[in-house]
């Protein structure tokens, strides 16, 4: 480990941040000052004036209101990338002389100095967990001016895949022992399936047959980085009411045969687009294997949060096309408290599922993968899309999503990297036959009536 590293390791340790600032702890850094700081953090030699440097950098960059923080992003753009004259020059030495010596020159002269600079800032104490909220804040003005911030994107993205590496995570146990400062991020990270109380969080992890996992990074190990919530059960179930139900009869571990990963949630938007929900699925499965030797089945209770937009999105003469029995979902789907009324329910299913079936296997984006983005998701991880339920979640939020439906990924862990490869090669779907026999007349084409 560096002396750098040691020395902000102990700093941080101390909770000498305010310390560390000094009598600056407390004044606001104007715009200009903030990038001349920026200009000589990249320059600097001293060890120790360097990580103070990047403490009060940091400081500055948290107090910028919106509009100061959007001129900032502008400045990393355009003051700290490469110097096109001398990387112009290094190319033209390389192709004139290819050699290790040219290679380097060149390869140093096309890293952006903004990547060093977000290096030394990462020095400071909390600096990961800063940077990680410094994206964050990108990520709105990057929808608006993509042209000009997004090698600010390309560099943060470029070095969050090294810092948050897997081989960098620790998966930990989340339980009813677990710190209170942790099970409240648990609380308000939740984005599946809301936790109002701290009494239904109990329900989510005290009891035998449940199980909570987390990936949490070094340089931040009180906050997680995700989570991913489990109900060992004997079935599949087929809604997600009854999993959460508080008045269910809890299950005796070693009975149970169905893994059931009902929510996956992503803690922080700064860490959008940085994969890690892939590992953390396949080693929860892995680990639950060896302490569950009765579990022979892994599956998901998945939202379907495009479904409900991708229908409102069909064109009429598209609508036209559809059958009779899906024209009727559509038109039962729209009247309200539809669910309240069992002869409804009954008659909306078969168009409904048929629906469900033409959106996960005919709907594409233009790289041929689904529309749908939870789909991606487990597909691009060797997952078999298993089963799609009918009033699978009929809370507010699954009917304006998914107008009730969810569906189950099956990971069958022999053959996760078979179909991971058929998907990320060939965009291949796997579907099992209680999906692909949804469809109408078995090959109904997405595109007849989009």
């Amino acid at each position: 480990m560096s002396r750098v590293s040691l020395l902000s390791d102990l700093l941080s340790s101390i909770g000498a941040r305010s310390w560390f600032l000094g009598d600056d702890a407390t004044r606001r850094i104007a715009l200009p000052e903030l990038a001349g700081l920026c200009h000589r953090l990249v320059s600097s030699r001293g060890e120790a004036s360097g990580v103070r440097l990047a403490a009060n950098i940091l400081k500055g960059i948290r107090a910028l209101d919106d509009a100061d923080a959007e001129r900032f992003f502008a400045i990393l753009a355009d003051d700290f990338g490469p110097d096109a004259a001398a990387l112009r020059e290094a190319a033209d030495a390389y192709a004139s002389a290819p050699s290790p010596a040219t290679l380097s020159t060149l390869q140093r002269l096309a890293e952006p100095p903004r990547q060093e600079l977000f290096r030394r800032l990462n020095l400071a104490p909390g600096g990961t967990a800063e940077i990680v909220r410094l994206r964050e804040r990108l990520l709105p003005f990057l929808r608006r001016d993509r042209e000009r911030l997004g090698p600010v994107e390309d560099d943060l993205r470029h070095l969050f895949q090294s810092w948050f590496n897997r081989g960098f995570l620790l998966m930990r146990p989340i339980d009813w022992n677990t710190p209170a400062s942790i099970l409240e991020k648990i609380i308000r990270y939740e984005a599946v399936h809301a936790i109002a109380t701290w009494e239904e969080l109990r329900q989510r992890l005290a009891p035998a047959d449940r199980r909570c996992f987390a990936f949490f990074h070094p340089s931040i190990p009180d906050d997680p980085l995700i989570f991913v919530e489990v109900a060992l059960t004997v079935e599949i179930p087929a809604s997600i009411a009854s999993v959460l139900d508080p008045a269910r009869p809890v299950l005796a571990p070693e009975a149970a045969q169905t893994a059931v990963f009902y929510s996956i949630s992503n803690c922080h938007a700064g860490l959008a687009g940085v994969s890690f929900g892939s590992f953390l699925i396949k080693q929860v499965a892995e680990d639950l294997k060896e302490t569950v030797p009765s579990l022979r089945t892994f599956v998901t209770l998945s939202p379907v949060p495009g479904l409900a937009a991708w229908l409102a999105g069909l064109s009429p003469a598209g609508i036209e096309k559809l059958e009779a029995n899906e024209k009727q979902a559509i038109a039962i789907v729209g009247e309200p408290n539809w669910t309240a009324n069992t002869a409804k329910v009954e008659a909306a299913r078969p168009g409904l599922l048929s629906l469900g079936a033409r959106y996960f296997l005919r709907a594409k984006r233009p790289d041929g993968r689904p529309v749908d983005p939870v789909a991606r998701f487990h597909l691009g991880n060797g997952a078999m899309l298993n089963r799609i339920m009918h009033v699978g979640d009929i809370s507010a939020g699954g009917l304006a999503q998914a107008h009730g439906l969810m569906v189950n990924y099956l990971y069958d862990l022999p053959r996760v990297e078979q179909r991971h490869e058929a998907y990320a090669t060939d965009a291949e779907i796997a579907a099992s036959r209680a999906v692909t026999s949804l469809l109408p007349g078995r090959g109904s084409a997405m595109k007849d009536v989009a």
